[in-house]
């Protein structure tokens, strides 16, 4: 386990760390998850193993440290994943992320486009404002105390056991705040700073969630849009054999 302080006031981003070959694949979580659950299965794959990888936790969740002042908006979440990556030495890696992890690695490759050479982006939030069924605008909904005093233990009997299974490690302010800055989005939203980039960008989608909204402009500016058959929003888990052909490109 590594760590960098992030906050200026001595609070600490933590990630677990794999030796190999550069550029390093950097994983990195959605609202309420963890990194390593999430990813080290895939990174452990005979096509993507030798690798140097991060599984990196963004401030509020798994084993990095939850500040009561942070903002957690998502320029927060890019700003600490900048400093762990400043502190591993790393630029020009390929960022594997899911969900909001995918909405904070967009944010940071616009922020710092020399830390970022690739981006497989699995169900990313694009868009403020996510649909009603979003996991997100549920918590969102919620008043900040409320969610802290009786929201969070809603959640974690509401959502089933794979995403309460790490949405207890999280802080409920911060899974708050996180949500809320989710919601908010970036500005520019993070679709739009996609479609800016130049550097290889998939994005996942999984067949059980749809059809992606605004799929010819994404194609258009140049991401190439890859419909995951039998798998829903973990595409990682429900099918693992595609998820990892993404990531090896």
């Amino acid at each position: 386990m590594r760590q960098a302080e992030f906050d200026g006031r001595g609070s600490r981003i933590r990630w677990t760390e794999t030796p190999g070959a550069e550029p390093a694949r950097v994983y990195v979580h959605g609202l309420g998850a963890a990194s390593t659950v999430y990813h080290a299965h895939i990174a452990a794959r005979s096509e993507l193993v030798g690798r140097r990888s991060l599984f990196v936790d963004l401030p509020g969740h798994g084993i990095s440290d939850r500040p009561a002042g942070f903002g957690y908006t998502l320029e927060d979440h890019a700003d600490a994943l900048a400093a762990a990556l400043d502190e591993a030495g790393v630029t020009g890696a390929e960022l594997i992320a899911h969900s909001m992890g995918g909405s904070v690695a967009v944010v940071l490759a616009h922020r710092r486009p020399e830390l970022v050479s690739k981006l497989v982006l699995t169900e990313a939030n694009l868009d403020a404002h996510p649909p009603k069924s979003a996991g997100s605008r549920v918590i969102a909904a919620y008043e900040e105390d409320a969610f802290v005093d009786r929201g969070h233990a809603r959640m974690l009997a509401a959502v089933g056991p794979l995403w309460a299974a790490t949405m207890r490690l999280a802080d409920p302010r911060a899974l708050h705040r996180s949500a809320v800055g989710l919601r908010r989005g970036s500005d520019p939203v993070m679709r739009t700073l996609l479609e800016g980039l130049v550097i290889d960008r998939v994005y996942l989608q999984g067949e059980l969630s749809g059809e992606l909204p605004g799929r010819d402009r994404l194609e258009a500016s140049g991401v190439r849009v890859v419909t995951v058959p039998d798998a829903g929003h973990n595409v990682m888990f429900d099918n693992p054999d595609a998820f990892a052909a993404a990531v090896a490109g």
